[in-house]
């Protein structure tokens, strides 16, 4: 025993040793070498001693609004914010939102940003859906994908345990099929498939069609997260529903989705962040939002070109803190359930 106490004492010493030593070497290139000011020529001269931090100051118009006309870019500068607050009311205090103001407020807060964003009212330019690009597009993106693809994932779950059989099929073929392709190819498919498919009198833009495509994926997995839900929810809470006479969608909507979305909370939140990171996906169609802004900012630059890693870095701690606040609002929904027993 004083053997086996030793040896793991010795072991948790060196890792705390090598855990301060690679804490010390980050703060001393991350910082204490660090250029954060955009001179090349210096951040040239470090040898890759220290980070070159200057690469953000200079790229971070291309970096956060991606291909959108210079000129215009107040216009994503303000849409920023408003959705970022739109997300912030919805998720930290959901309990204070009946379903029509969620319909409204999301309905709202989408009509303006898409005003702000295309343009062609108030005097506003148009700017095409092509040229969007950088954080907002990342919103807007998972956003209404995750907006729109919840009540569809219900619909799906809903449609899964029917009574008819060929609306049980139908849900089934489309979730297993769905699941079985990689997102990627779904993606292309989108992209250019259906331009094919589609009569060139209802064109579709690209960013709709990859919207289309990202709320389809992300409704067939969220279709088998909500029915893990509806198996928690027992036949008695049917009976009791019956016997209050309620009809079959008023226990549907007020009796078991609300507790099967109450047990598979954890797993909702994790899908929303995991589509978050998703979003990531649209470069390879041509879609520059955050991480292919950064490439396309980048990539035609060979001053600033061989400092990626600092960019990737500013890119990866907007994505922590985005999906950190996605994980701290999950966590305050459930134990405001927690605490209230579910009641609103």
């Amino acid at each position: 025993m004083k053997k086996t106490g030793a040896i793991s004492t010795t072991v948790s010493a060196l890792f705390w040793v090598a855990l301060t030593y690679a804490a010390w070497r980050l703060l001393d290139w991350g910082v204490l070498n660090a250029v954060f000011r955009p001179d090349e020529p210096a951040c040239h001269a470090l040898e890759r001693s220290g980070a070159c931090w200057g690469v953000i100051t200079e790229k971070i118009r291309p970096l956060l609004f991606g291909r959108y006309p210079h000129d215009e870019q107040w216009r994503p500068l303000l849409a920023l914010p408003l959705m970022l607050l739109g997300a912030g009311a919805l998720l930290w205090r959901p309990w204070a939102w009946s379903l029509r103001g969620v319909l409204w407020g999301t309905g709202l807060l989408s009509a303006t940003v898409g005003m702000l964003m295309h343009g062609g009212v108030a005097g506003l330019v148009v700017v095409p859906s092509d040229q969007w690009g950088g954080l907002p597009l990342t919103l807007i993106l998972a956003g209404l994908t995750m907006a729109l693809s919840v009540p569809l994932g219900i619909a799906l779950a809903l449609g899964r345990r029917a009574r008819w059989p060929w609306v049980r099929w139908a849900c089934t073929a489309f979730i297993e099929v769905t699941r079985g392709v990689p997102l990627v190819m779904v993606l292309f498919m989108a992209a250019f498939m259906l331009p094919a498919i589609i009569p060139a009198r209802f064109e579709v833009s690209l960013l709709w069609r990859v919207m289309i495509a990202l709320t389809l994926f992300s409704a067939a997995y969220l279709a088998e997260i909500v029915r893990g839900g509806l198996q928690t929810v027992g036949s008695d809470q049917f009976d009791a529903a019956k016997v209050m006479g309620l009809s079959g969608w008023q226990t549907q909507r007020l009796v078991v989705l609300p507790q099967a979305l109450r047990a598979v909370l954890p797993a909702l939140v994790s899908h929303a962040i995991g589509l978050l990171k998703d979003t990531s996906l649209v470069m390879v169609v041509s879609l520059h939002e955050l991480t292919g802004a950064l490439s396309l900012s980048l990539g035609g630059d060979p001053q600033w070109r061989p400092y990626y890693l600092e960019g990737y870095l500013f890119v990866a701690a907007i994505y922590a803190a985005m999906c950190l606040s996605l994980s701290r609002a999950g966590s305050r929904v459930e134990r405001h359930w927690l605490a209230t027993g579910g009641q609103q």
